[in-house]
């Protein structure tokens, strides 16, 4: 264990103290050659783009409710223990089928940028 930390911490040295080399600019005259090809295909790959970010928010959006649903398993047990049982039942295995959900659609994060909704 302590050798581990040893070389953790000899490696995080070395990498801060040797960072990256600097990205240096292009020639100026390939940059003018490319810098109208370039504009044309942003233009039309835009689209694509708006709709896999409104698809990823569409699905970080599930994520989030994933979230919220942690909570419903304290709140069902308190809700067993001081009202009714049934229900707060119910509450802990929403709260208990949370995590699985949310791993569930992390995976399925990068399928939703090409919009394929699976629903669950």
């Amino acid at each position: 264990m302590r050798r581990t930390i040893t070389i953790a911490l000899l490696v995080a040295f070395m990498v801060t103290l040797f960072p990256a080399p600097e990205a240096k600019a292009f020639d100026p005259v390939t940059l003018a050659i490319l810098a109208p090809i370039a504009i044309k295909v942003a233009e039309k790959t835009g689209p694509y783009v708006y709709r896999g970010v409104y698809n990823a928010g569409k699905c970080m959006f599930k994520m989030g409710k994933d979230i919220f649903e942690f909570f419903y398993l304290p709140y069902g047990l308190g809700y067993m223990c001081f009202g009714n049982l049934k229900r707060g039942m119910v509450y802990v295995i929403r709260g208990g089928i949370a995590p699985g959900k949310l791993v569930y659609h992390t995976l399925l994060l990068p399928i939703a940028l090409f919009g394929v909704s699976i629903n669950i």
